[in-house]
C-alpha cells in the first residue's frame, strides 16, 4: 500500500522542483557583504514557505552575524521528542563564473542532474526535508515528533555566530537531537549513516628573516631567504610517508582497534580508481589503510605558501617575508587548542636561526564527534534506509567537519544524526555544482520512512543521550 504523505510529494515533484528553482535564485552568499541582498532574498523566501508548510513561531533571529530562519511545530505532545532539524541558506561564491556551463543562478536539468549554486549544499537537501514535514502536515494533520526548523545563513563561513546563537535562545532551541539536512550521503550507490566527523584547526605563520626585500645580485650568498627558510621549517611537519612528526599533535587519539580496522576493510572502495579519478600517482594503500587515514588519523597541511615577487616575468629579490598558511583536521580525543599549542612549539623548535617567527590562530577550532552507536534517532534512520533501498546502511564516518555537530553538543547537550540527499560528488563549492535528480524521489521515501520510524518514539527514548 502507497504512503498517503509519499503519495502527496510525488504527485507534487514538478512543484518542488519549480520551488527549488525559485530558491537557488536567491543568491545568498554569505562570505561576501555584496550579497547581502540575495541572503535576505533567501530569508524571505524561507518566511513564506514555512509558513506555507504549517509551520508556526516563523521568524529570524540574529545576534550579530547573518540572521537564522527557525519555525516550530510542537503539538506532538509533552512527551514526544522535539527534533531540531537543520539546514543552511547561505552558499558559497560562485566564482569562477566562466566555469559554469550554465548560470550559476538559474537551476538547470543536464544529464540527469540540476546544476546551480547551492543545489547540493545544501538547498536541495534542506528543501527536501521540510516538504515532507509539510506533507505529513498537510496530509495528516500532524507530525510524529515535535519540531525546531533551524535554517542557518552562516555555515559556509564557519558558523561564526551559531553558537552565541543557540545560548542566547536556548529555550527555542531545547531539542533531544538534531536531524540534519547538511553533511552529504558518502556515495549515491551505497547506503550509509556518518556517525562522525573531524574536526578542524587552522593557523598562518610568517617568517622574517631581514628587515627588507634584497637585491638578489648585491646581496645573494650572504643574506638569509625567507622562503628557503620557511620550506625548511614546513618540511620538519611530516617524515618521507606523510606521517605527522609533531611531538604532543596526537597526544589523547587512541590507536585503530583491529575491530575497527576489520570494519573498514569491509567497506567496498576502489582506492586506485580514488587516485586516479583525482589525479594522483597510485598509492597502493588497501582500502583499511586508506579509509583509517581518511576518517580515524588527524591531518596537518599547508593550504597556501607565499612571499617574495609572484607577478608576471622575472624579479631577482630575496624576499625578506615568507607567509604560510596551515590548517588540521582533528579526531576524537584531540583539543583544538593544545594540538595548536603543539603545533607552535614545534614550529618555534625548528625556527631556522636568525629568522623571527608569528603565529596568528585564524579560528577557534572545532572539536571532532563520534555519535553513540544506540542513538535512537542514529537507529530510526538506519531503519528507514533500510525499508527504502532494501540494505542496511553502513556507518561511515566524515573526513571533513560540519562545525554545528560540534556547537550543538557543546551548548545544548545533543546529537546530530545527518540525513542529507546530496552527495559527496556534486561539485559543491566549485563550478558547476549539481544535484542528482533521483535524490528527490529517494530522499522522499526516506525522510517518511524515517518519521514513520519515530511514531510513537517518547522523550524518555533520549534521555541517556542529552549531555548537560
Amino acid at each position: 500500500m502507497s504512503d498517503p504523505v509519499l503519495a502527496t510529494l510525488l504527485d507534487d515533484r514538478a512543484g518542488f522542483v519549480a520551488r527549488l528553482a525559485e530558491l537557488v535564485a536567491c543568491r545568498s552568499v554569505s562570505t561576501d557583504p555584496a550579497y547581502a541582498e540575495g541572503m535576505a532574498a533567501a530569508r524571505a523566501w524561507w518566511r513564506g514557505r514555512l509558513a506555507a508548510l504549517g509551520f508556526r513561531d516563523v521568524e529570524e533571529i540574529g545576534v550579530g552575524g547573518h540572521p537564522a530562519v527557525t519555525a516550530r511545530w510542537h503539538g506532538a505532545g509533552h512527551d514526544a521528542p522535539t527534533l531540531l532539524v537543520y539546514g543552511h541558506y547561505d552558499v558559497q561564491p560562485p566564482d569562477p563564473i566562466e566555469a559554469w556551463a550554465s548560470p550559476p543562478f538559474e537551476l538547470t536539468a543536464r544529464n540527469g542532474r540540476l546544476h546551480a549554486r547551492g543545489v547540493s549544499d545544501d538547498k536541495g537537501p534542506s528543501l527536501l526535508a521540510l516538504e515532507v514535514l509539510g506533507a505529513f502536515l498537510a496530509t495528516e494533520g500532524r507530525l510524529p515528533v515535535n519540531v525546531t526548523v533551524l535554517l542557518e545563513g552562516e555555515e559556509e563561513i564557519g558558523s561564526r555566530t551559531m553558537a552565541a546563537l543557540l545560548d542566547a535562545h536556548r529555550h527555542r532551541f531545547a531539542a533531544d537531537a538534531v536531524l540534519s539536512a547538511d553533511g552529504a550521503r558518502w556515495r549515491a550507490d551505497l547506503p550509509t549513516m556518518t556517525i562522525g566527523t573531524r574536526g578542524n584547526m587552522a593557523l598562518e605563520i610568517t617568517l622574517r628573516t631581514a628587515a627588507k626585500d634584497l637585491h638578489s645580485g648585491r646581496y645573494g650568498g650572504v643574506a638569509p631567504n625567507a622562503l628557503h627558510a620557511m620550506v625548511r621549517l614546513l618540511a620538519t611537519l611530516h617524515d618521507e610517508d606523510g606521517t605527522i612528526v609533531v611531538d604532543g599533535f596526537t597526544d589523547g587519539v587512541p590507536p585503530a582497534t583491529q575491530g575497527e580496522r576489520a570494519a573498514l576493510a569491509a567497506i567496498p572502495y576502489d582506492v586506485a580508481a580514488h587516485d586516479a579519478a583525482i589525479g594522483i600517482a597510485p598509492s597502493g594503500r588497501s582500502t583499511a589503510e586508506f579509509l583509517e587515514r581518511l576518517w580515524l588519523k588527524p591531518t596537518l597541511d599547508v593550504n597556501g605558501l607565499w612571499g617574495g615577487y609572484t607577478g608576471a616575468g622575472g624579479k631577482t629579490v630575496i624576499p625578506a617575508e615568507a607567509h604560510a598558511k596551515l590548517s588540521m583536521r582533528l579526531v576524537p580525543g584531540q583539543v583544538p587548542a593544545k594540538v595548536a599549542d603543539a603545533l607552535a612549539a614545534h614550529l618555534r623548535r625548528h625556527c631556522p636561526k636568525g629568522a623571527t617567527l608569528t603565529i596568528e590562530a585564524t579560528r577557534d577550532g572545532t572539536v571532532a564527534t563520534l555519535l553513540e552507536g544506540d542513538h535512537p534517532l542514529l537507529v530510526a534512520a538506519e531503519d528507514a534506509l533500510e525499508a527504502t533501498t532494501g540494505m542496511r546502511p553502513l556507518r561511515v564516518r566524515m573526513g571533513a567537519t560540519l562545525p554545528l555537530t560540534d556547537i550543538v553538543s557543546r551548548v545544548l547537550g545533543i546529537g546530530t544524526v545527518m540525513f542529507s540527499f546530496a552527495t559527496a560528488d556534486e561539485d559543491f563549492h566549485a563550478p558547476n555544482e549539481n544535484w542528482r535528480e533521483s535524490a528527490i524521489e529517494e530522499g522522499f521515501a526516506a525522510w517518511v520512512a524515517l518519521l514513520r520510524a519515530l511514531e510513537g518514539k517518547t522523550r524518555g527514548d533520549f534521555a541517556g543521550f542529552r549531555r548537560g
